[in-house]
């Protein structure tokens, strides 16, 4: 199933099964719990990121080529940092290049993103993915200065400005995507291709990370994990980085769930 959240005409907030032909079926109840498809047809007056995180973990260096052009090993482990529940956006609406705390190196990353479904403890990668609520596009937008030279050798700071985690455009439960590890995973910017890969490129995949991350630490419903970027990054583009700038368009596409697109502006 592929599951939606919409804004109606009145400007409520409601969940929806998007159907073959188009349309979406409004779902009554609790998405993490007990839920159903009505037989009523949704009135969608825009579209909204598929889920509101309760928290936003996130995978460094975890594509294999990507590591490679970036000129760092593959980590022994995952490498964790985490996006504040701030930089959320929906598909349509603008990244905002940072201009109060300046960064004129803003760089996207097309990954795939995992949504947790219920609560889990020390799970075994062999368990790990009967958790999952579903799967959708993401973008890590990335301020590579501040990520990289400004951000005390941490990289939270360049991952944390509002705007800069895009999610959608629908939620694809497990039924749909039975392997996670064999999707291909696109971006485009401003029509090109840009980045162009698979995500059985991963390092580490999407059930070890869920076992990693749940290692003595409870994921709670709600817990969006992005799980890394594949090559073609802005940053690692030659002769010459690569930069966002306003007027861009970029589009995130992902085998079975569709297509996540964002215009650029500058903040206001």
């Amino acid at each position: 199933m592929k599951i939606i959240r919409y804004t109606d005409p009145s400007g409520h907030a409601h969940y929806a099964s998007q159907q073959e032909d188009g349309h979406a079926l409004r779902i009554e109840g609790d998405i993490f719990g007990h839920h159903t498809v009505t037989g009523e047809r949704a009135e969608i007056a825009s579209l909204l990121a598929p889920v509101v995180p309760t928290q936003i973990l996130c995978i460094g260096l975890n594509y294999k080529k990507h590591a490679e052009e970036s000129g760092m090993k593959l980590p022994e482990r995952p490498v964790l940092f985490v996006k504040g529940i701030n930089t959320l956006q929906h598909p349509g609406a603008p990244i905002e290049l940072p201009r109060h705390l300046r960064s004129d190196e803003v760089d996207y990353e097309c990954e795939l993103a995992v949504v947790i479904g219920k609560a889990c403890k020390n799970v075994s990668s062999k368990d790990a993915l009967e958790y999952v609520l579903g799967y959708t596009c993401a973008n890590d937008v990335s301020a590579r200065d501040h990520q990289i030279k400004l951000g005390g050798g941490q990289w939270c700071r360049g991952k944390f400005f509002d705007t800069f985690a895009p999610l959608g455009p629908c939620l694809v439960t497990p039924a749909g995507i039975p392997n996670p590890n064999a999707l291909r995973i696109r971006t485009e910017l401003n029509g090109e291709t840009v980045q162009d890969s698979n995500t059985a490129d991963m390092a580490f995949n999407v059930a070890e990370l869920i076992s990693y991350l749940s290692g003595s630490t409870t994921l709670v419903p709600g817990t969006v994990i992005l799980t890394g970027t594949p090559s073609g990054v802005g940053m690692a583009t030659k002769p010459e980085p690569r930069w966002l700038k306003a007027g861009d368009v970029v589009t995130i596409e992902i085998e079975g769930i569709g297509r996540l697109t964002n215009p650029v502006q500058e903040e206001a």
